[in-house]
C-alpha cells in the first residue's frame, strides 16, 4: 500500500464522512452519561438511598451486553420503516427511542415515581447501545480500513464532547435552574433532561439524511410464512412462558399460593388453543431445530430465539458454576443439563444468528483466531487497570477534588481528542498495525510517570503533565485500536463481529481492575504502577507476531483480513 501525503491525510478529516460521524458520535455519548453518572446525582438530590443509586449503576450493563442482541441489526430489517435501509432504519429507531425515554424520564419525579423512572433510563440505555452498534456498522461500511481511524478519531470528538456536556454541562444547567443539594427542584431536572432529548434531534435529522450504505450481504428477499405481528405475538407468550414456570415452582417452594395461581394460570393461557396457534412459528421452528433442519433465512422468531437460547445458556452457566462451588450438586446438575441442550445440534441451529459471525471469524482466521482475540483482549489492560485506582491516587497524593476535576475534564479531553486526531491522522499517513503498536507502547509507558508523581507528592504541575501525557497516548492507542478491530471485522456481520470483538476489548481489563484495590494494599502505589506498565508487554509481542506475519503479503502492514473486508 502506497503511503498517503500529509495533505491527504489532512483532508479526510473534512469528508463528508467525518463530519457524519462527528454529529453521530455526539448523539451516541449523550444518553450513555444521562443514564449513568448524572442520573446518580439527581437521584442523589432527591433524597433516593446510596444502596438505591447502586443498583441503578447496573443500568450501564446494557452497553456491555449490546452484542446479544447484536445480530438482530445484521440480519433482520425493521417493519415499516425498514425502507430508510437496513443502517438507517436502526439509527431512527434508537435515536427516537432515547429522545421520547428522556422526556419520559423528565416527566418522573424520583421521589414519587422511581420504578417508572428506572424502567425508562433503562429503556433509554438499550436504545443507546443499538445506537452504538448501528453506528459502528455504518462506519465500517462506508469507508475502507485506511479512513477507519479518521472516521474513529471523529466520532471519539464527538463523544467526548457529549459526554462533558451531558456531564459538567447537565450538572451545571440543574443547578442554575434551581436544583442542588440543599434544595432539589424537580422542575429544574426535568427542564434539563427536556433539554437534553432535544440534542438528540441533530443526530436524528443526519440518520434521515445520509445515504444508506452498501448492504455487502444482501438479505434474502423471500418473505416469512408468518406476519411480523404473528411472530411478535409468538415470541411474547414464548417469554411470558419461560418466566412463568420457573415463578411458579420458585412460588410454590415458598409456599406463595396466591402467586402461584396467577403463574399458572399465565402457562394455561400459553397452553391452551389460543396460545398454541399463536405459537405455530415458534412450535414449526423448534421442530426443524429437532429435525436438524437449518433454516434458509433468519426471520424475526429464528432472531429473537437466538437471543433467548443465548442468555439460558449464560444464565445457566453462570449457575452451574455458582451450584457446583457453594456443593448444590442436583441444581448444578440441572444446570449442566439445560447447558448441554443448548449445545447440543438443535440448540446450536436455533442460536444460528449469534454463532454464525463467530463461526465466520473463526473459519477465516482458524488457529491464529485465539491469538489475534489474546491481542484484543490485552491490548487496553495496561491504561484500564491503572484507571481504576487513578483517582484514589489523586486524592491520596493530596490533590483537591477541584484541582482533580479541572486537570482532568479540561487537559485531559483536550489532549484525548488531540491523541485521537493525531492517530487518525498517523494511520492514514502510515498504515495501522505501526500506530498500534505506537499507541499500545505509549500507554504502557506513561504508567511509569505516575511512579514519578508517587515521589513528588502533590504537584500540581507534575499532575497535568502526567494526565496530559497518558490522555494524549490513550486517545491514540484507542483510535489505533478501533482501526484495527474494523479492519478484523467481516461486512457480511459488521454490527456483530465489531460488537463482539469491543466487548471482548474490556472483559479481561475490567475483571483485573477490580483487583487493582488488592494490590496497591499489597504493592504500595510504585509497584502498582509499574506492574499496569509490564501489563502492556504481552500486547506488544503479539502486534509484532502479528506485523512480522504481514508484512510478506502487504508492504503497507495491514492487517491479514483487509482483504475480506473490503
Amino acid at each position: 500500500m502506497s503511503r498517503e501525503t500529509w495533505r491527504a491525510a489532512l483532508a479526510a478529516y473534512a469528508s463528508p464522512a467525518s463530519l457524519t460521524l462527528l454529529i453521530l458520535g455526539f448523539a451516541a455519548g449523550l444518553p450513555a452519561i444521562l443514564v449513568f453518572s448524572t442520573l446518580s446525582v439527581w437521584l442523589r438530590e432527591a433524597g433516593v438511598s446510596r444502596e438505591t443509586i447502586g443498583f441503578a449503576s447496573w443500568i450501564s450493563l446494557a452497553y456491555a451486553f449490546k452484542w446479544v442482541w447484536s445480530p438482530m441489526l445484521d440480519q433482520w430489517r425493521l417493519p415499516w420503516i425498514g425502507g430508510l435501509g437496513r443502517r438507517r432504519s436502526w439509527l431512527v429507531l434508537s435515536q427516537a427511542v432515547i429522545a421520547i425515554g428522556l422526556i419520559g424520564m423528565a416527566m418522573c419525579n424520583p421521589q414519587q415515581n422511581l420504578t417508572m423512572l428506572i424502567a425508562l433510563a433503562v429503556a433509554v440505555a438499550f436504545a443507546s447501545a443499538t445506537q452504538d452498534i448501528a453506528i459502528d456498522a455504518y462506519r465500517l461500511e462506508i469507508a475502507e480500513d485506511k479512513l477507519q481511524a479518521t472516521l474513529a478519531a471523529s466520532y471519539m470528538t464527538g463523544y467526548r464532547v457529549a459526554m462533558l456536556l451531558a456531564s459538567a454541562g447537565a450538572l451545571f444547567l440543574a443547578e442554575w435552574l434551581g436544583s442542588s443539594n440543599v434544595e432539589y427542584n424537580q422542575a429544574a431536572w426535568a427542564t434539563t433532561y427536556i433539554a437534553f432529548a432535544l440534542l438528540i434531534l441533530p443526530g436524528l435529522v443526519t440518520s434521515l439524511l445520509i445515504p444508506e450504505p452498501q448492504c455487502t450481504a444482501p438479505l434474502p428477499h423471500g418473505p416469512s410464512r408468518f406476519s411480523f405481528n404473528h411472530q411478535m405475538a409468538a415470541v411474547g407468550l414464548l417469554l411470558v412462558l419461560l418466566i412463568s414456570v420457573p415463578a411458579m415452582i420458585n412460588a410454590l417452594i415458598a409456599q406463595a399460593w396466591p402467586r402461584a395461581t396467577l403463574y399458572l394460570l399465565f402457562i394455561i393461557g400459553s397452553l391452551s388453543p389460543w396460545g398454541r396457534s399463536l405459537m405455530v412459528p415458534v412450535r414449526q421452528m423448534l421442530q426443524q431445530a429437532g429435525q436438524r433442519q437449518r433454516p434458509a433465512r433468519f426471520d424475526f422468531v429464528h432472531q429473537a430465539v437466538s437471543v433467548i437460547v443465548l442468555i439460558i445458556l449464560m444464565v445457566s452457566t453462570t449457575g452451574m458454576f455458582q451450584s457446583y462451588w457453594g456443593g448444590y450438586w442436583p441444581r448444578g446438575t440441572m444446570y449442566l443439563l439445560i447447558c448441554w441442550g443448548c449445545l447440543s445440534g438443535p440448540g446450536r441451529i436455533l442460536m444460528g444468528p449469534v454463532l454464525t459471525p463467530i463461526t465466520d471469524f473463526i473459519l477465516r482466521y482458524r488457529w491464529q483466531a485465539l491469538l489475534l482475540l489474546g491481542l484484543i483482549a490485552t491490548y487496553r489492560m495496561s491504561d484500564t487497570v491503572m484507571g481504576v485506582m487513578a483517582n484514589v491516587f489523586y486524592i491520596d497524593q493530596g490533590f483537591s477534588k477541584d484541582e482533580i476535576a479541572s486537570v482532568s475534564k479540561l487537559f485531559g479531553l483536550i489532549m484525548t481528542l488531540l491523541g485521537a486526531a493525531f492517530g487518525g491522522l498517523l494511520i492514514v499517513r502510515f498504515s495501522i498495525l505501526p500506530i498500534l503498536f505506537i499507541g499500545g507502547a505509549a500507554s504502557a509507558a506513561t504508567n511509569l510517570m505516575f511512579m514519578l508523581l508517587v515521589e513528588m507528592g502533590a504537584n500540581l504541575n507534575m499532575l497535568i503533565v502526567t494526565i496530559s501525557c497518558d490522555n494524549f497516548s490513550g486517545g491514540l492507542a484507542s483510535t489505533a485500536f478501533v482501526a484495527y478491530l474494523s479492519s478484523l471485522t467481516n461486512l457480511k456481520f459488521s454490527a456483530t463481529q465489531y460488537a463482539l470483538l469491543s466487548s471482548l476489548m474490556l472483559l479481561l481489563p475490567r475483571l483485573l481492575g477490580g483487583y487493582s484495590g488488592v494490590m496497591v494494599e499489597h504493592l504500595g502505589y510504585s509497584n502498582f504502577f509499574l506492574v499496569t506498565a509490564l501489563l502492556g508487554i504481552p500486547t506488544l509481542v503479539l502486534i509484532v507476531w502479528q506485523w512480522t506475519r504481514s508484512r510478506p503479503q502487504s508492504t503497507g502492514g495491514e492487517p491479514i483480513s483487509s482483504t475480506e473486508h473490503s
